[in-house]
């Protein structure tokens, strides 16, 4: 068995030119599929080809992430859609939600970019029902709005995942009660997320999912440095020893719940 980085970034890593040895040190470890998540239309294509160089390795999703939406965000969903239509489709919509972590101050300037915030969420939840398809959600400072937007559009929750899970106990129950999924990253293994570690042990790990959200959220002990998919491995050693799991049964798990929430093979 192997391990499913289901959400990192790799632009990051094709603007350096470092995409081959990137993906050839997460190879190494036993990382052996990973989903590259869209955030904007610039994203998308790019992230398209990078699916079709690496069949089976690495796929992709699309969807504007709520940091780049603004007045225009109807203007930057055209041709959204279409990615389904393509040889090689998203195997979800996302990156979207809501974020209300850096609002201006100006209160009448925050009404209105949550404003346009909750349009274009409401319009791609609308999109991935139609497309039957997983949803991921970014949800920052904004759980029970996010919630609230997507009870209220009938998606399936079955195929919601909230990336970067950062809440607590009581918030993990509102997603498993509703079916829905968390997924995990490094923030596990940050010395005062207690409430985090408690959250993941009402979940357990039978529909448990990691994620390295890289370049970003380097885990413990490599904090401060640039995060990668190989480091994927970090985490799910840490919950080896908060779990009182074997590593090999970790493993196993988040990668078949992964395969099977993407639907890949």
């Amino acid at each position: 068995m192997s391990w499913f980085d289901t959400h990192c970034h790799l632009q990051s890593f094709t603007k350096t030119e470092e995409l081959e040895t990137i993906l050839e040190r997460a190879e190494q470890v036993g990382v052996n599929k990973m989903v590259t998540v869209g955030t904007c239309s610039e994203d998308w294509k790019d992230y398209e080809q990078i699916a079709k160089q690496y069949p089976g390795f690495v796929y992709y999703s699309a969807g504007l992430h709520p940091g780049y939406v603004d007045a225009n965000w109807k203007f930057q969903l055209l041709g959204l859609r279409n990615f389904w239509n393509n040889k090689i489709s998203p195997v979800a919509l996302g990156e979207i939600g809501l974020d209300y972590f850096r609002l201006p101050k100006d209160r009448a300037e925050a009404e209105e970019i949550i404003f346009f915030q909750k349009e274009a969420f409401r319009s791609q939840l609308n999109l991935a029902r139609e497309l039957a398809c997983p949803v991921i959600i970014h949800s920052r400072s904004a759980f029970y709005d996010c919630v609230s937007e997507i009870d209220r559009s009938g998606v399936d929750w079955n195929k919601v995942v909230f990336h970067c899970f950062s809440e607590g106990v009581t918030e993990i129950r509102e997603l498993t009660e509703r079916g829905g999924y968390a997924s995990f990253t490094g923030i596990l293994t940050f010395r005062k997320n207690d409430q985090l570690r408690e959250a993941i042990k009402i979940l357990g790990i039978d529909n448990l999912m990691l994620e390295t959200d890289s370049p970003y959220l380097t885990p413990e002990p490599y904090r401060g440095k640039r995060n990668e998919p190989a480091l994927l491995v970090e985490i799910g050693k840490f919950l080896t020893d908060f779990l009182c799991e074997s590593e090999s049964k970790i493993m196993e798990l988040t990668y078949n719940n992964s395969k099977s929430f993407f639907g890949v093979i």
